[in-house]
């Protein structure tokens, strides 16, 4: 009986080392398998698999991102988006967010980037950035014919700026222009800069902090109703953000960035969209 009890007890133990060994193998398999330079460092789909790429935009963003009169999402940023997808043979996917939630559709792989006059500077370690490709401002926009003329001209104002753009950031980081802010009567945030120009020109609010390249086409849509401030509140450089770690299709982007500056793509569309002196590439 114990000869019987010894026998069954040694074959379950050489059972148990064949499985453990049988896992020890698969597991240094995967491994090896995982080391694929073409797969994103954050764990993501691997570059080379990819067959479409969606872009996280503001809707109301022109001239980067918006909706033009056939209803069709359009903007420097986008074509240009769209030219890198014709590089690589991907499936361009526009995918508009509230730009408040872009963390949430970004770390939730919704999108693939945020690509949209995406302010760099102090974000710089919440995102795995593409080369700087814009440079940028942020300046203050009155109606014309204002008593405003110059920053400290602001004391005691209504300002206007969006939710959780630079302009917000700059206006409430004490390393900025907070000192500035704190003399506002109020900064009062709304969720897109048509909805805020419209105010401005209501007179709900006195200004509106806003991206120069904004401000610009913002004006020259709208007439001569608005001036911007001769003094700007900073200056920025816009990137295309990536969630953090995804190093490889920041490499794949920064790469066809290159191509498309050198054959002349992102200066035909920094002309078409008048920013041609922001480009920085």
């Amino acid at each position: 009986m114990k000869k019987k009890v010894f026998a069954v007890a040694l074959s379950l133990i050489m059972v148990l080392a064949l499985c453990t060994a049988c896992g020890n193998s698969s597991s240094s398999g995967s491994s090896s398998g995982s080391s694929d330079s073409s797969a994103a460092s954050d764990g993501g789909k691997s570059v080379a698999d990819m067959t479409t790429f969606t872009v996280g935009f503001d809707a109301e963003y022109p001239p980067f991102g918006y909706k033009d009169d056939n209803g069709d999402y359009t903007g420097f940023d986008l074509e240009l988006a769209q030219a890198v997808c014709d590089l690589e043979g991907w499936k361009l996917v526009k995918n508009p967010i509230d730009w408040d939630s872009k963390d949430m559709e970004l770390n939730s792989g919704s999108i693939d980037c945020i690509w949209n006059g995406f302010t760099i500077n102090g974000r710089e370690n919440d995102y795995t950035w593409s080369v700087p490709y814009c440079d940028n401002s942020q300046v203050v926009v009155v109606p014309a014919g204002s008593d405003i003329k110059k920053l400290s001209d602001l004391k005691g104002k209504v300002v206007g700026v969006q939710t959780a753009s630079a302009a917000y950031d700059v206006l409430t980081n004490k390393d900025q222009q907070k000192d500035l802010g704190d003399t506002f009567a109020q900064l009062q945030q709304f969720g897109d800069y048509n909805t805020a120009f419209t105010e401005l020109q209501a007179g709900s609010i006195d200004a509106l902090a806003i991206d120069v390249g904004v401000a610009n086409y913002q004006i020259k849509q709208r007439g001569d109703g608005f001036v911007k401030l001769d003094e700007a509140l900073n200056s920025e450089q816009y990137g295309v953000g990536f969630k953090k770690g995804n190093t490889a299709l920041r490499d794949e982007i920064n790469k066809d960035l290159k191509k498309l500056k050198e054959d002349g793509t992102v200066d035909k569309l920094a002309q078409k969209y008048d920013i041609a002196d922001m480009i920085c590439l």
